[in-house]
C-alpha cells in the first residue's frame, strides 16, 4: 500500500464508526482491528427490517388530481395539502447489519507495534501486532468475506448482539466439524415475520487442534485460520447445505487459499480503483500521518488527496448489487438514520456524481439496476397518483419497493415528479461517456417522456403547459404550501426528460411530439432579488435558508444554465447560490452547493464549502463521513460527493464541450488529475502548476468539441486513436 492509496491508525476502533470498510457491492465488512478481541460487522445490501413498508402502497388520488389543480391555479396557495389519503407516514424497511464475527485470542501482556491498515488497491484491511497479523477484504470474483488470521489460540463465534437490535429476533445457531473443516450458522428471523437472513462461515485451520464450543468453536496451537463468511436473505426455511458445499468449494486445492482468493479479487478491484488518480504536491510528511491527524489539518493538500482516494474507493466498495445507500454499505447499529435508505431527492445522485468522470461504470451498472427493477413500481405510481401513463420515481426506496408511500403532509413526496428524469441522468451521462446506447436507458427516457406528455395537461394564462402541483424537494415557498406550481427543478427536468428522450427516439412521430411539448414550457423567472426563483410562478416567495438546491437543477447535475450559451440564467443562479443559506448544515448540502459553484466558476466559492466540511468534523477515523458536524450521524455523503467536487473544480464537459480548470481554488496550486473521463469519449490527464497546465487528452472517438479555459473559447479537432497535447499558459 503507498500512503496514498489507502490510510492507517496506531489504535484500533473503540467505536463501530472507526473501523476501516471493505466491500464488494453486495457484502459489507467493518473491521475494528483490536488483534485480542476481533469484531468484523457483516453487511449485506438486501438485509432490511419488515415495518409495513413491504406491503405498503401509493395512494390513489388520481380522481382528485383535477380538482386540486384547479384550486392551485386559482390562487389557492395551501390547496395541496389535503392532497393526501390521511396516512401516517411510513418508513421503507431499515437497513440493519448482519451480526458480528467474534474472534478473540490471548492477549499479550502489552500490545506492542500496533498498526492497522486499509489498502484501497486491494481493499484489504489489515491489523499488525505483537508479531500477529490479521486481513480481511471482500471479494468482487467470489462474493465472500475473507478473513486470515495468523494467532495460535482464538475463540471464533457468530453474534448477533449489536446495538439497536430488536429484543424478539428468532436466533438459531451452530458450530459443526466435518472433514472440509468447521462451519458456523447463524440464523435470524425477524419478529412476526418469516423472513429472515442466515449468515454461514466456513473455518479451515492450518495446524492446531479445532474443538466445537457451542455455539462456537475454539482453535490451539494454529498456525494460520481462514474464514469464509456470506449471508444470504430468504423467506422461510434455508436450505444450507448447498450454500455450505459452494463455500468449500471456494478453497482450491494445492496452492495456498488467501493468496488464490486475493488474487482472484484484486484483479478485478485494483482495475477499477486506479483508473483515476488525483496528487496535489502534498508534503510527503503529512502523506504519512494517520487519518485521524491527517483530519486535524484541514487546510493540508493531503488530506483532499487522501479523501479522494477513499471516496472513490468507498464508492466502489458500496456499489454492486445496489448503488449506495444513506450510510453506503454499512452500518454497526440497527437504528440506521432515515432508515439507511436510497434516498433519491438528492443524496442518491450526489453519492453517485462522479461515476462517469471518474471512471467508475461498476457505479452506474448498479444504479442501472436499482432503476430497472423498479421500474414497473415506478409506474404504478404514475397510475395512481396522477392517473398518467409512464413512469414517477419515489423519493425514498428501500431497494425492494420503488413505490411512493413514505410521505406526509410536510413532506410531500409523492409530489415529486421530477425524480425519474434525476435518477436517469447519470445513465445518460454514461452512455456519453462510454460512447454506447444502453436500450434500457432508452426505454426508461420515453416512459418519462409519455408521464410527461399526460400530466402537462394544464395551461397558465399565456397557454403555456403548467407543472401542477409542483415540489421542490424538501422546500416550500415563503408564502405557500409544500405542494405549489412550476418548481424550477420540475421545469428543467421536464424539459431535459422531453429532449433526451426525443434524442433517443429519433425519426419517431413520439420524438417531435416531445420536442414540440419541451418548446412550450415556461421559462425559469427570476425574482426581485436577481436571483433565480426556486418557483417560476410569479408571486410564490423563496425560502432561502435550506439544505436542498433542487432549484439549481438546470445548474448541476444538467447544462440547461452556464456561463458560456445562457450568461444571464447563469449569473441569476449565482445570485441564488450567494442567497442560500446551508440550514441545519448538512454536509450533503455543503457539497451540492460546491457542485453548483463549479459550474458557475466560482473557485473561492468551492474552496469555502470545501472549508465547511473538511474543518467541520465531518470524517471518522475510517474516513467514512457524518450528516451533520462533529461526527454526527454516520452518512456516505460527503465521503462519496467529494472525488465529484474535486473533478468538476478542474475538469468539466459535455458531448461538445470541454472545460479546463474552471474552479480550482488558490490552495491548490500544483497537481495532477490522471484518468479521467470526458463526455465526448476521451480520457484526459491534466497536470498544472501556478503558471502553466497541461493536458493530454486521449479520444476514443472522432469528435469536435469546445475548448473553455478563463482566457476564452476555441475549437478542438480531436481523432480517435491520437493523443491530443494542450498547453496553458492562463486559465
Amino acid at each position: 500500500m503507498t500512503l496514498a492509496h489507502g490510510t492507517w491508525e496506531p489504535l484500533p476502533a473503540a467505536r463501530w464508526e472507526d473501523g476501516f470498510l471493505s466491500g464488494n457491492g453486495r457484502h459489507g465488512a467493518l473491521v475494528f482491528g483490536d488483534p485480542h478481541d476481533e469484531r468484523v460487522v457483516v453487511t449485506h445490501h438486501t438485509l432490511v427490517r419488515p415495518n409495513g413498508g413491504e406491503s405498503a402502497r401509493p395512494p390513489e388520488l388520481a380522481p382528485r388530481l383535477a380538482a386540486v389543480q384547479d384550486k392551485l391555479l386559482a390562487g389557492e396557495l395551501h390547496a395541496a395539502e389535503d392532497f393526501t389519503d390521511g396516512r401516517d407516514l411510513q418508513w421503507v424497511q431499515p437497513f440493519h447489519p448482519a451480526f458480528s464475527i467474534r474472534l478473540r485470542g490471548t492477549p499479550a501482556e502489552e500490545p506492542r507495534h500496533y498498526r492497522r491498515t486499509v489498502d484501497y488497491t486491494t481493499g484489504v484491511t489489515e491489523t499488525v501486532c505483537a508479531g500477529r497479523r490479521a486481513r480481511v477484504f471482500v471479494s468482487r470474483a467470489d462474493d465472500v468475506i475473507v478473513q486470515q488470521v495468523a494467532a495460535p489460540d482464538l475463540d471464533i463465534a457468530l453474534d448477533h448482539r449489536l446495538p439497536g437490535a430488536p429484543a424478539r429476533l428468532a436466533v438459531g445457531d451452530g458450530a459443526l466439524l466435518t472433514a472440509e473443516g468447521a462451519l458456523l450458522t447463524l440464523r435470524v428471523g425477524y419478529p412476526g415475520s418469516d423472513t429472515g437472513y442466515t449468515g454461514l462461515t466456513r473455518v479451515v485451520v492450518t495446524g492446531g487442534r479445532t474443538t466445537l464450543t457451542p455455539p462456537g468453536l475454539r482453535v490451539t496451537g494454529a498456525e494460520s485460520v481462514l474464514l469464509l463468511t456470506r449471508v444470504l436473505r430468504h423467506t422461510g426455511e434455508l436450505d444450507t447445505a448447498p450454500h455450505a458445499r459452494d463455500l468449500h468449494g471456494l478453497v482450491p486445492e494445492g496452492e495456498d487459499p488467501y493468496t488464490a482468493l486475493l488474487d482472484r479479487h484484486t484483479a478485478v478491484h485494483r482495475t477499477a480503483y486506479e483508473r483515476v488518480t488525483l496528487d496535489l504536491d502534498a508534503d510527503p510528511a503529512e502523506r504519512a500521518l494517520p487519518g485521524s491527524r491527517l483530519l486535524a489539518r484541514p487546510e493540508s493538500p493531503a488530506l483532499l488527496e487522501r479523501l479522494f482516494a477513499a471516496g472513490r474507493y468507498h464508492l466502489l466498495s458500496a456499489s454492486g448489487l445496489f448503488p449506495p445507500r444513506l450510510t453506503g454499505l454499512w452500518t454497526g447499529d440497527w437504528d440506521t438514520a432515515w432508515s439507511g435508505a436510497f434516498t433519491n431527492d438528492a443524496n442518491l445522485n450526489l453519492q453517485t456524481a462522479s461515476a462517469a468522470a471518474a471512471a467508475l461504470p461498476e457505479v452506474t451498472e448498479a444504479h442501472a439496476t436499482l432503476i430497472g427493477r423498479q421500474l414497473g413500481d415506478w409506474a404504478e405510481n404514475a397510475r395512481t397518483v396522477f392517473g398518467a401513463r409512464g413512469v414517477v420515481a419515489p423519493a425514498h426506496t428501500d431497494g425492494e419497493s420503488g413505490l411512493s408511500y413514505h410521505f406526509s403532509r410536510e413532506y410531500p413526496l409523492h409530489l415529486w415528479t421530477a425524480g425519474a428524469d434525476w435518477l436517469l441522468k447519470p445513465l445518460v451521462d454514461h452512455e456519453e461517456t462510454s460512447g454506447t446506447r444502453d436500450p434500457r436507458t432508452a426505454h426508461a427516457l420515453a416512459q418519462v417522456a409519455l408521464f410527461y406528455e399526460d400530466f402537462l395537461s394544464r395551461a397558465d394564462e399565456d397557454g403555456r403547459p403548467v407543472v401542477v402541483p409542483s415540489y421542490s424537494p424538501e422546500n416550500r415557498p415563503a408564502n405557500a404550501g409544500w405542494g405549489a406550481v412550476n418548481a424550477a427543478m420540475d421545469l428543467s427536468a421536464a424539459r431535459h426528460a422531453l429532449l433526451t428522450a426525443a434524442n433517443h427516439h429519433p425519426g419517431t412521430p413520439e420524438a417531435d411530439r416531445w420536442r414540440t411539448l419541451a418548446g412550450r414550457l415556461p421559462p425559469h423567472r427570476v425574482n426581485a432579488d436577481g436571483a433565480l426563483a426556486e418557483w417560476a410562478r410569479p408571486g410564490l416567495q423563496d425560502t432561502y435558508d435550506h439544505r436542498h438546491l433542487s432549484h439549481l437543477y438546470g445548474v448541476w447535475p444538467l447544462e440547461e444554465i452556464n456561463p458560456y450559451d445562457t450568461p444571464d440564467l447563469a449569473a441569476a443562479a449565482h445570485r441564488a447560490l450567494e442567497l442560500r443559506g446551508a440550514e441545519n448544515d448538512s454536509a450533503h448540502g455543503h457539497l451540492h452547493h460546491a457542485l453548483v459553484a463549479a459550474r458557475l466558476r466560482d473557485g473561492e466559492r468551492v474552496a469555502h464549502a470545501l472549508g465547511r466540511v473538511l474543518r467541520g468534523d465531518f470524517f471518522h477515523a475510517s474516513l467514512m463521513s457524518a450528516h451533520y458536524p462533529h461526527r454526527e450521524v454516520y452518512n456516505a455523503d460527503a465521503a462519496h460527493t467529494l472525488p465529484a467536487v474535486l473533478i468538476e473544480m478542474l475538469v468539466q464537459s459535455t458531448p461538445d464541450r470541454l472545460v479546463l480548470l474552471p474552479a480550482l481554488p488558490a490552495a491548490y496550486p500544483r497537481g495532477r488529475l490522471l484518468g479521467v473521463r470526458t463526455r465526448f469519449g476521451a480520457a484526459l490527464d491534466l497536470t498544472w502548476s501556478p503558471h502553466e497546465a497541461t493536458a493530454v487528452i486521449r479520444p476514443g472517438r472522432t469528435r469536435r468539441v469546445e475548448l473553455r479555459t478563463s482566457s476564452g473559447a476555441r475549437t478542438l479537432d480531436l481523432v480517435a486513436g491520437e493523443d491530443h497535447v494542450l498547453t496553458l499558459r492562463s486559465w
